[in-house]
């Protein structure tokens, strides 16, 4: 073989294992960083609370603000949200035969009606909701419209739209431009599975949310693998409301279940999972008005005081453990109230880490 082609082949060969080393290097790199990510799964029913608190993680932990494009989706979300609260509230205002205050009302009711779910799916621009805005805002003052929603238990209806009802007139203005606490308000239902990475003092953190109803649990499984921890939120105020798929199990019953299903389960054997008894503020104003013990028979404290209920409720979930020796962690939180969050997930974060930290030493 002569020098020049044992000269190439020594190039090229050199070449390859610069190549090699680079991409190890990157290989590397990339476990390392995969090894100190901490993965959460957020799981819970429907309407729970899990893809407002991955919006409160983007305000504390993400850029602070959303971006201008998704500003203005919120925008077209937040007019669908007061449309579409108003058409369930006037639908079971006709079904429980509650008469209006004042019957001209009426005339305007094909109004709001007339929107289909296409419709509210494809979008509500700005021009279509200044048009109906001020017929909303007249029915929210209307007494039979807030007698209908004192009773919304007895149907579906999202637990934000009065916060919307109560602010129709700066939402129907042309320069309305949400704010973070309107786009904690919003609500859209998740489909699917999103992952969202934020960056807590150089530490990369990973929620993964997915959809709960139970059309969407089975994309559950998909995410379990390789998880640090598992928040599980509860809607803690629907302790008198059924679900929307079979309108007869209870919501509570129903969170219950599914959290017996998720920490029984062997896969999460070394998987800590967190309770997050959400909607608190929901909570304190239900429970002088509505009696528990219409709903649950088994309650023996005073349904009168939350904090009552608060435990009472804590206990359901904790008693569907089968390994008591594992450590139980929960808190009440309030999705959309930032500080809450905040203080909530600082705690939070330090016994993920913890926890990591014991399980990478194990290893």
């Amino acid at each position: 073989m002569s020098t020049f082609r044992l000269f190439n082949m020594v190039c090229c060969f050199g070449k390859k294992d610069e190549r090699t080393k680079t991409i190890e290097k990157e290989l590397h790199k990339e476990r390392k960083i995969m090894r100190r990510q901490i993965n959460l799964l957020l799981l819970g029913s429907g309407e729970s609370g899990k893809s407002t608190f991955v919006k409160q993680m983007h305000i504390i932990h993400g850029a602070g603000e959303f971006t201008a494009d998704e500003v203005r989706a919120y925008r077209q979300q937040i007019y669908q949200n007061a449309i579409s609260a108003m058409r369930v509230l006037l639908d079971a205002r006709n079904k429980l035969g509650i008469a209006w205050e004042d019957p001209k009302r009426q005339a305007e009711v094909e109004k709001v009606m007339r929107f289909t779910v296409g419709d509210l799916l494809k979008g509500i621009d700005f021009t279509t909701f200044v048009e109906v805005a001020p017929i909303i805002s007249d029915f929210w003052n209307d007494a039979a419209i807030r007698k209908t929603y004192e009773q919304r238990n007895l149907f579906q209806i999202s637990d934000s739209c009065q916060y919307f009802f109560e602010h129709i007139p700066r939402i129907a203005m042309p320069d309305f431009y949400p704010t973070n606490r309107d786009i904690l308000f919003c609500r859209k239902a998740t489909r699917g599975i999103s992952e969202h990475i934020f960056e807590i003092n150089k530490i990369p953190f990973r929620f993964i949310d997915v959809g709960g109803q139970r059309s969407q649990r089975q994309k559950w499984f998909q995410c379990f693998t390789d998880i640090t921890s598992i928040l599980f939120m509860v809607a803690s105020n629907e302790y008198d409301q059924v679900i929307l798929e079979d309108r007869r199990t209870n919501r509570v019953v129903e969170s219950r279940s599914v959290f017996e299903t998720i920490v029984n389960n062997r896969a999460f054997s070394n998987v800590s999972i967190i309770l997050f008894m959400n909607k608190n503020d929901l909570l304190q104003e239900k429970v002088p008005k509505s009696d528990i013990r219409q709903y649950f028979t088994d309650f023996t404290g005073d349904h009168t005081l939350v904090r009552d209920v608060q435990f009472f409720l804590v206990d359901k979930f904790e008693a569907s453990r089968r390994d008591r020796a594992r450590p139980f962690f929960y808190h009440f939180t309030t999705a959309v109230d930032t500080e809450n969050i905040r203080r909530v997930f600082r705690d939070v974060r330090e016994s993920i880490l913890e926890q990591n930290l014991k399980t990478l030493m194990m290893q």
